[in-house]
């Protein structure tokens, strides 16, 4: 009984100076102190399991850099082989062979790269347009028409919905005026106040989420329209979703830097951007007590330290903010994880990674790209810019455009503060679950899912950015194309937690045909086919050390065995 009174004691007075200290903290921001452990977060990388790599490091006894070829005795390794993993190998790295079809198609694309390269954009479209099919499942889409502010343009039809229409706004009559806007747009929808109107009439009725959806698909449909963007923008901004708001904006900007009102729109989506990150400041704020409050009731419950000040610690780095998370997180995974250092191939990565980042308009992080030695079609981005990709997505694409389609992707998340809106959401979870069985790996879990909806704005936002940057607006969806057909009973794992395949290529096709995307520009063939062998090598190279210290682990097991029987 008295040590029950005595846990309790110890935790009402640790709640009272964590209290305490939080006020110090908040007040005296941003001279907070240093970080002594990093958040509860773990990244999920399908076959690359972090723990994993840890264990086969310590019974390592010599740790050459990966991307360095390293000789070994494959006969040896070979006859240690089971036939899946035969199997497996010989289906990862094994070069499949063109058919002559195919292997024309790859050399009319890597003739094409070569024209537009030098400039010849007619000459190289033109060949493009021979090796790419088109589009089969937008071949009934109507073609866009070109857009009109005026009534009296619009189609005898038209003009009787938008006379409904006023006539139903000065009577304030709901059903008129709704009904009459929807036909309207429906049929006319290259006239754009109609959109506007009939997004102004959905708020005032109550309506403000169909309102956002009428805008969406408008400016999907008119991208470079100002007045729509401006309009959905402020639309955005009072329905609090303000990053939402500053990347409407900002994508403007990126992809019209020459319109007169770019330099209005770059200034409304700072704006935004700044109320974003106020509103999660205060968020991890309120946040915060209950965070050491949790953490207190850990000491009180299990007698540690470490549940509280893991608390107090992954709050003061949230409070410090997204780039300050992606950098500790980051510096962790790269001690635990290893690393490709093939000059070639990293500086390849990030040539890509730097050129989509020059137009995806957030310019606070320090982005870096890493390459894992890992033969699975896997990526990820952290809080902050730090953006991993597997080597296997390297040796699965077909081109520099597709990678770019996947860099784009985990980028576009890291863009849209994705991973930190987890982060933030999750933190009190991963505190609570931690004192749990099995309670970490579950608010983990929780902590990178991102949902349906940051999946489909990654898809939007990276295809966006990789038309910006002058390659094939296609690239992410060829990738995804590619994998639906490879995919058969089991999704690739960068699919497992991503929208059915089918469907991601049947609306990438649609976001492409009806924004007016450039498929036929600048694929990279030649260059991505070289580099894809050096991976391949890369990622058996890496396969033949895992195995040489397999077979290690097992000759020191009998070993031991032997001393023991002796």
């Amino acid at each position: 009984m008295k040590l029950r009174w005595k846990s309790l004691i110890l935790a009402v007075n640790w709640v009272s100076i964590s209290f305490l200290t939080f006020v110090a903290v908040i007040l005296s921001q941003p001279s907070l102190p240093s970080v002594a452990q990093e958040p509860a977060v773990i990244i999920d990388t399908s076959k690359t399991q972090i723990d994993d790599t840890v264990t086969e490091k310590k019974d390592e006894e010599s740790n050459p850099k990966v991307g360095t070829p390293q000789k070994s005795d494959s006969s040896t390794n070979n006859n240690q082989e089971t036939d899946e993993d035969k199997g497996k190998n010989r289906e990862d790295l094994e070069e499949i062979k063109l058919s002559p079809s195919e292997l024309a198609r790859q050399n009319k694309l890597i003739e094409a790269d070569r024209l537009y390269l030098t400039g010849n954009i007619s000459a190289a479209e033109k060949l493009y347009r021979e090796a790419k099919e088109p589009f089969t499942d937008t071949e009934n889409l109507e073609e866009r028409k070109a857009a009109i502010v005026d009534p009296t343009q619009l189609s005898p039809g038209g003009k009787v919905y938008w006379r409904e229409a006023q006539a139903g706004i000065a009577s304030q009559l709901q059903t008129k005026t709704l009904v009459s806007l929807n036909l309207l747009v429906e049929k006319n929808p290259e006239f754009i106040p109609g959109h506007i109107k009939y997004a102004e009439s959905l708020k005032k009725y109550g309506k403000e989420k169909k309102a956002l959806e009428v805008l969406e698909r408008a400016n999907s449909l008119y991208p470079d329209e100002v007045d729509l963007v401006k309009y959905r923008v402020q639309a955005l901004a009072e329905s609090k979703k303000w990053m939402e708001a500053s990347l409407a904006a900002r994508q403007f900007a990126i992809l019209n830097p020459q319109a007169p009102q770019a330099p209005e729109l770059k200034e409304l989506a700072d704006k935004n951007l700044k109320r974003f990150k106020s509103h999660i400041r205060r968020e991890v704020r309120g946040n915060a007590i209950a965070n050491v409050i949790t953490g207190a009731l850990g000491y009180a419950v299990t007698g540690s330290l470490f549940g509280p000040f893991s608390a107090l610690d992954s709050t003061l780095l949230l409070l410090k903010g997204e780039k300050s998370i992606g950098e500790s997180v980051a510096k962790r995974a790269k001690k635990r994880l290893d690393l490709v250092e093939d000059k070639e191939i990293v500086d390849y990565v990030n040539e890509i990674g730097q050129k989509l980042v020059k137009v995806a308009g957030r310019d606070e992080f320090k982005y870096e790209f890493f390459v894992i030695p890992e033969k699975s079609l896997n990526a990820f981005a952290l809080p902050g810019g730090k953006v991993f990709i597997h080597a296997g997505a390297i040796a699965k694409t077909n081109s520099e455009a597709e990678l770019a389609g996947l860099i784009g992707h985990e980028l576009s998340h890291v863009v849209l503060s994705h991973g930190f809106q987890l982060v933030t959401q999750g933190n009190l979870v991963s505190n609570v679950t931690q004192y749990l069985p099995l309670g970490g790996t579950f608010g983990q879990i929780l902590t990178f899912n991102y949902s349906r909806k940051m999946e489909k704005q990654a898809d939007r936002l990276g295809t966006r950015l990789i038309v910006a940057s002058g390659y094939a607006a296609d690239g992410l969806r060829n990738l995804m194309s590619t994998l639906e057909k490879e995919q058969k009973n089991t999704p690739p794992a960068w699919l497992s937690s991503h929208p059915a395949g089918n469907k991601r290529v049947r609306y990438l096709e649609e976001l492409i045909s009806e924004s007016g995307y450039n498929r036929y520009a600048y694929e990279g063939v030649a260059r991505h086919q070289e580099i894809k062998a050096k991976a391949k090598q890369t990622i058996k190279d890496f396969e033949d050390k895992k195995k040489d210290k397999k077979k290690r682990r097992r000759e020191n097991k009998k070993k031991r065995k032997l001393v023991d029987q002796d």
